[in-house]
């Protein structure tokens, strides 16, 4: 798919992630609306970084935890950019909790946790969908995480929440063909962001221990194998890790 002209909303557009992943998408040529849930500030620095490349944009406030906000999140994107194209779920929410804490994991964490990173990304999904298939052509793209594919993270309730989302890719590749694609991006530790510093310390220490290449995983990277996952026709279900190279053993 060329990007010049599309138009994508971002979610989680006021994080650190976001906002690369916003510019990405303007650097291919994309119009782009980024989503806040009280960040808003953060969300109109993205937009400004979108409006410097010459490219359109609005900031939407979306609660993911709620049906209607995902909703009226889609609706006001198209009506304020005039179609849409691509949706990238990248907003999510963690807190540390070591995993041996299990009394730690109350029924509200657990609540929040699946809301925010499950449900939300298939009501956006869902919402979306119509729109891309009117056009004959959509992008999907999930930010999941490493601790999708493996035993670690912030708290055993976000590692089964991205693996969740991990196979949701999967399965709404499939549900969503042939018009659209979807796919996922699985990010390492991106230090300095909100989502980094709301790991536990030993957690982030692992992560930065086991990365081969020795450095963090770099936000540049992970927005710009979103822009090839959205110019690519025939790459669907898939799911690529952007770590560092980080091994368990």
């Amino acid at each position: 798919m060329d990007l010049t002209g599309r138009v994508a909303l971002v979610t989680g557009g006021s994080g650190d992630l976001g906002n690369a992943i916003a510019r990405a998408l303007a650097s291919a040529g994309a119009d782009v609306a980024a989503t806040y849930v009280g960040n808003e500030p953060g969300a109109t620095a993205t937009c400004e970084a979108v409006e410097k490349q010459g490219r359109r944009t609005c900031r939407i406030q979306l609660d993911q935890t709620d049906p209607e906000s995902a909703r009226a999140a889609v609706a006001a994107a198209v009506s304020r950019l005039g179609r849409l194209d691509v949706l990238v779920n990248n907003a999510a929410w963690n807190i540390g909790i070591p995993f041996p804490d299990l009394d730690g994991l109350t029924d509200a964490v657990w609540e929040r946790m699946w809301k925010t990173n499950l449900l939300g990304p298939f009501q956006l999904a869902r919402a979306a969908a119509p729109h891309m298939r009117a056009q004959g052509a959509g992008r999907i793209v999930n930010i999941a995480s490493i601790a999708g594919l493996m035993p670690s993270g912030s708290s055993l309730a976000y590692a089964t929440t991205k693996a969740a989302l991990i196979h949701l890719t999967r399965c709404l590749a499939v549900a969503l063909a042939p018009d659209i694609t979807v796919n996922c991006v699985a990010p390492g530790l991106i230090e300095g962001t909100r989502m980094a510093r709301r790991l536990p310390p030993e957690v982030a220490e692992q992560a930065r221990q086991r990365a081969v290449l020795r450095r963090a995983t770099s936000g540049e990277d992970v927005a710009s194998q979103v822009v090839a996952f959205c110019r690519a026709d025939t790459v669907t279900g898939q799911v690529v890790p952007v770590d560092a190279g980080i091994h368990f053993h």
